[in-house]
């Protein structure tokens, strides 16, 4: 099969720009520029405040708190579990490296739980690993593959050992109808300009235990009585005022002025997201080269991107691959073989000495990641399906014998 000619490579769809800013923030933003009110804390009303009431209320929570990033999110859910310094904490092998690092800065040890070939959890190694060492378990829904929540929280609640979700890619999932997010202790969202609602930077937290979110209210950079301002049971503040250290990771009115208005449209995105994983995940599973794991029964995911196996390649055709389709204009990143990958664990290097994971490095090794914005066309959604349907035909053709 030909290469594409450079005026069709040319034509590949953007999936890298986000969609519009509603023009809802523009305007509220403009009033903030004209007032210069941007700190969380000079209102009761701010924008931060309204946000995080919001958010609450759309998860079915009891308490949100807004901050910084996602990453600022977990480490403050580690801190406000008062966790011991030195705390192990289950982690999945297959996640972004900014994970580990909230674990390390707050003081605990990752301990890395092998992933298999559909990117979720590998129970048995789970199992096998939360024994009484582990002081929470921090599950990472990576690219919005929930893992058996069922079991892993069966297992951990039988154990007495809080879980932390890190939903950065679930905004919008389900899991027999509740939002991800809702079932362990805490439930930490990105607003990062690749996620579901995009301010560019930012997170949130969800809870529904009031001195849990006391607490990472106050670290958070609540200082002296701003945590007044938060509609939290007030005795569990009073517990803790000045009894915590102040980590400044408070998130700035801008932020939330530019989230609320796309709160309602995670709806549709979520819609339209689902659709168009769906479309280029049937094209691509009639080939033989790739494979879409299916979700789990329970899950209803909301995708913006997809996953897929590469299927009977050895590592010459896997890279093959990769670059046939970047030459289509299509990035297919595969997470194993993309130089110095944050989402490859032994690139931690910050952790020091990592165990193996066999079963997440053959995974690593031959996953794929594709970006699919929710706003994308048919016609862009089958543009991206050819391109790695070529590719693949390309990367996987016999070399022909000399002298033929």
């Amino acid at each position: 099969m030909a290469e594409l000619p450079p005026q069709t490579r040319s034509a590949a769809p953007n999936v890298h720009d986000a969609e519009p800013i509603p023009p809802a923030a523009r305007s509220e933003i403009e009033s903030l520029l004209q007032s210069g009110d941007l700190f969380r804390y000079t209102s009761e009303d701010a924008p931060v405040t309204l946000l995080e009431r919001e958010f609450a209320a759309l998860l079915g929570a009891k308490y949100a708190l807004a901050v910084s990033s996602c990453s600022a999110a977990l480490f403050l859910a580690l801190k406000a579990l008062g966790l011991p310094r030195g705390t192990r904490v289950l982690v999945p092998a297959f996640t972004f490296a900014a994970v580990p690092s909230a674990i390390v800065h707050a003081d605990c040890l990752p301990v890395l739980v092998e992933v298999g070939k559909n990117y979720r959890i590998d129970l048995d190694d789970f199992e096998a690993k939360l024994d009484a060492t582990i002081g929470a378990v921090m599950i990472s829904h990576m690219r919005g593959h929930t893992s058996d929540m069922d079991a892993i929280m069966a297992l951990a609640d039988a154990r007495g050992v809080p879980v932390i979700e890190d939903a950065a890619h679930s905004l919008g999932t389900t899991w027999h109808g509740r939002n991800i997010g809702t079932l362990g202790r805490v439930g930490c969202f990105s607003f990062q300009s690749y996620k579901l609602v995009n301010s560019g930077e930012g997170g949130i937290l969800i809870t529904d235990d009031a001195d849990l979110v006391a607490r990472a209210v106050i670290m958070s950079g609540a200082y002296e009585h701003n945590w007044k301002k938060h509609p939290v049971l007030q005795e569990a503040f009073a517990r803790w005022q000045n009894r915590l250290p102040l980590y400044n990771t408070r998130m700035h009115n801008l932020t939330a002025a530019l989230i609320r208005p796309q709160l309602a449209e995670i709806p549709r995105r979520v819609r339209d997201g689902r659709r168009n994983h769906d479309h280029v995940a049937e094209r691509l599973n009639d080939s033989p080269w790739f494979e879409v794991p299916p979700p789990l029964e329970p899950e209803q995911r909301a995708p913006d991107s997809i996953q897929f196996n590469l299927i009977g390649m050895d590592d010459g055709q896997a890279t093959a691959f990769a670059r046939e389709a970047a030459a289509r204009g299509v990035s297919a990143q595969i997470f194993g073989m993309s130089a110095d990958n944050a989402r490859a664990f032994w690139n931690w290097g910050f952790l020091g000495p990592l165990p193996d994971l066999p079963k997440t490095r053959a995974m690593l090794m031959r996953a794929c990641d594709v970006r699919l914005p929710a706003r994308l066309r048919r016609s862009e959604l089958d543009f991206i399906a050819d391109a790695l349907l070529e590719a693949a035909a390309v990367a996987t053709r016999p070399t022909p014998a000399y002298g033929t």
